[in-house]
């Protein structure tokens, strides 16, 4: 009876850790959401109640640790049961940096509504937004789920963000040697930008995280990237043809 009970107690943490990690999950896509609308809209309100609410993220990933750390102190879970505990300190450290970078692009989005806006740069982002936004939403079902084919899938869509970046990457270049007044708004949005697609990283890691959870092992490949950024170099003579 005492031992059914200790079973029952674990279980009943473990649920609390899991409803924990949905409620931060749900919190960070609706930032992201949120600060790229703030953006797109140049909506000061917006963007301001997305750098306040980050605060609530910050209290859930405390809350989670310290429910872990009593966790493995007081049950010393084995196997499984252990992995599974580990893994919910590790999503909550990856949401967490997630809000933290969606907390920036509505700091920058605050900026860039005091300068004009630059082409159609915005557009792009947005669209970079709403796919991270759906990585997120998918990762969170396939860690409540114990899917690990959706976890796979949510780790191949990250070679897209990667993609988009490196395109955007170019395009901002590309307005800023077409006139420099253009620089501010546009070294703002490769800001944001790399805060997006540092956002995808986070949550691919949270997908290689459910992957171990439920495998018992990591990826046997390495992580395709397709970011191409740091190499990347536009000519002016080859803008100006």
């Amino acid at each position: 009876m005492t031992s059914d009970h200790i079973v029952k107690s674990f279980d009943d943490e473990l649920n609390q850790l899991v409803n924990m990690i949905a409620e931060m999950g749900g919190l960070t896509e609706r930032q992201l959401a949120d600060a790229i609308q703030a953006l797109s809209r140049r909506d000061e309100m917006l963007a301001s109640h997305v750098i306040d609410q980050d605060k609530r993220i910050d209290a859930l990933e405390e809350e989670i640790d310290l429910q872990v750390i009593r966790m493995l102190a007081l049950r010393q879970p084995q196997a499984l049961d252990l992995r599974a505990v580990v893994v919910a300190l590790k999503i909550s450290a990856e949401l967490e940096r997630a809000g933290d970078y969606a907390k920036n692009v509505a700091k920058r989005a605050l900026t860039l509504m005091q300068a004009p806006a630059v082409g159609p740069a915005a557009n792009t982002i947005v669209r970079m937004g709403n796919i991270v936004g759906g990585m997120i939403s998918n990762v969170i079902d396939a860690y409540l789920n114990a899917d690990i084919i959706k976890a796979e899938e949510v780790r191949a869509r990250d070679q897209d963000v990667d993609q988009m970046h490196t395109s955007l990457f170019r395009e901002l270049l590309t307005y800023m040697m077409e006139d420099p007044r253009n620089i501010t708004t546009c070294t703002h949005l490769l800001f944001i930008a790399k805060n997006i697609e540092r956002i995808g990283d986070h949550v691919t890691n949270i997908a290689e995280n459910v992957h171990f959870l439920v495998a018992g092992e990591n990826f046997g490949d390495d992580r395709p990237k397709k970011d191409f950024s740091s190499s990347t170099i536009v000519n002016l003579e080859d803008n100006a043809s």
